[in-house]
């Protein structure tokens, strides 16, 4: 469930990007701080945040399973 919720807002964040940046790629999203466009967009920003978040999720629930 947390992976399509993942995927879910991957998607969201490369849409509100591209209501910016219309060619925008799903790298240029890894790499917001490369576009002035993108870095000062609250509402890119806020969805961005969100992804954020659900990746570092992920990652604790992966290292806790190793553990």
């Amino acid at each position: 469930m947390l992976e399509e919720m993942v995927e879910h807002q991957q998607v969201k964040v490369l849409k509100v990007a591209r209501g910016i940046i219309p060619d925008a790629t799903p790298e240029d999203i890894r790499n917001p701080q490369d576009f002035p466009e993108l870095s000062s967009d609250s509402l890119f920003n806020y969805e961005d945040g969100i992804l954020t978040g659900y990746l570092s999720l992920q990652i604790a629930l992966r290292n806790l399973n190793k553990a």
